[in-house]
């Protein structure tokens, strides 16, 4: 029950994700229509090769680690070597950039996991916490933009660098606890076995690169307004 409730969270998670900023970016239809057909295609490949790897098929390198890179390697270098990329997604709205990361409180899973003995620690409460407390503070951000309260930029810098922080602890870990890898640190329990299967994989493999992307690109839009600024002409 918990992975098919799993399922349905992720795949509604990465649709929010890509509605939110494809939706919101300054781009023809054309190109937003080719942007969420790219998207739903890559979540099909996961789901259909990727995720029906057995775990251990690759030797030591786990098999969401893969997707993970690979995408990685496409957002950031969409960024940086395609300014109208950047261009639109520093042009999405605030207030939608930082509702990206409200899933995040999805974290959740990653507890019943732990209890259910199939994540270990630290991984697995770490990864929790640090998604929950970043997603609820950004439930909490959004409204607060959206509705014009003004709120100083030290507070979404310091929220975002907690945010991104969050994810490369978590990055860490996970790798660190892969079963079957020369450089597994914490042996204790199942590991990570388990990200690399289906619905989990989707973690790894759709929605932390974008998490990353989206706070690179508030960081971006956020980099020139002095720390005791109010952040409140940037919500538009």
């Amino acid at each position: 029950m918990v992975d098919i409730v799993a399922a349905i969270y992720a795949t509604a998670y990465f649709a929010a994700q890509m509605g939110l900023l494809i939706g919101f970016s300054p781009v023809r239809r054309v190109a937003k229509l080719g942007a969420f057909a790219a998207a739903a295609a890559w979540m099909v490949v996961i789901a259909y090769t990727v995720g029906g790897l057995r775990p251990g098929v690759l030797g030591p390198v786990p098999v969401n680690l893969l997707p993970f890179i690979l995408l990685l390697a496409l957002l950031f270098g969409s960024w940086f070597l395609l300014p109208q990329v950047r261009h639109a997604l520093i042009s999405v709205p605030l207030p939608a950039l930082v509702a990206v990361h409200a899933g995040r409180v999805g974290g959740l899973f990653f507890l019943i996991l732990y209890f259910d003995g199939r994540l270990s620690a630290p991984f697995a409460p770490a990864a929790a916490v640090g998604d929950m407390i970043t997603g609820a503070v950004a439930l909490v951000l959004v409204p607060a933009l959206a509705l014009g309260f003004n709120l100083r930029s030290l507070w979404l810098k310091v929220w975002n660098a907690f945010g991104a922080l969050d994810l490369v602890v978590a990055v860490t870990l996970a790798v660190l606890s892969a079963p079957g890898t020369p450089f597994r640190v914490f042996t204790e329990g199942p590991g990570t076995q388990i990200m690399a299967m289906l619905p989990w994989i989707f973690v790894p493999a759709m929605l932390v690169p974008i998490d990353f992307l989206v706070h690179f690109t508030i960081a971006a839009k956020l980099k020139s307004v002095p720390s005791a600024t109010q952040v409140l002409a940037m919500a538009n």
